[in-house]
Order: C-alpha cells, then sequence, then structure tokens
C-alpha cells in the first residue's frame, strides 16, 4: 500500500492529499529515511511523522485497504 493512502486509511492523518503533500514536504520519514508518497509500506516499517511541534513516531503491524474507524488504532504501534 501506497505510504499516503496508509496514513489516510490508520487515521494517523485525515486526508490523503494533506498526507501527499507532507511527503513531498519531506516531513514524512521510513525507517529514517525522508520517502515520497508513492513509497510502499510494509509490516515493520517505523513511520516518523514531523508535524508542527510535534513528531510522531510509529510501527506499523498491519496493512489494510479498508478499516473502521475503531479498528484503525490497531494498524500501529506508538514508539
Amino acid at each position: 500500500m501506497r505510504l499516503d493512502k496508509y496514513l489516510k486509511v490508520s487515521r494517523l492523518i485525515k486526508r490523503r492529499t494533506v498526507a501527499n503533500e507532507a511527503c513531498d514536504n519531506g516531513r514524512i520519514q521510513v525507517n529514517g529515511r525522508v520517502q515520497k508518497a508513492s513509497y510502499e509500506v510494509k509490516v515493520g516499517d517505523r513511520i516518523e511523522i514531523a508535524m508542527g511541534q510535534r513528531t510522531i513516531a510509529v510501527e506499523v503491524m498491519q496493512v489494510a485497504d479498508n478499516v473502521r474507524k475503531d479498528d484503525a488504532c490497531a494498524m500501529y504501534k506508538e514508539v
């Protein structure tokens, strides 16, 4: 699954266009490297999101195309 879609489906970022812009601006790192929105997310990847003053680090636990709102937090684990 693409990085921008994963960020939207897991509800780490509300909209896919915002996730795409964050990738383009270098605010998203995967395994310590800045990645494009087209990066293929795999289980075990570590994603760091820098938005404003906050930096969120999560580890990918599951990749799924459609997830209910209640189950979205099971897709990642905060580090």
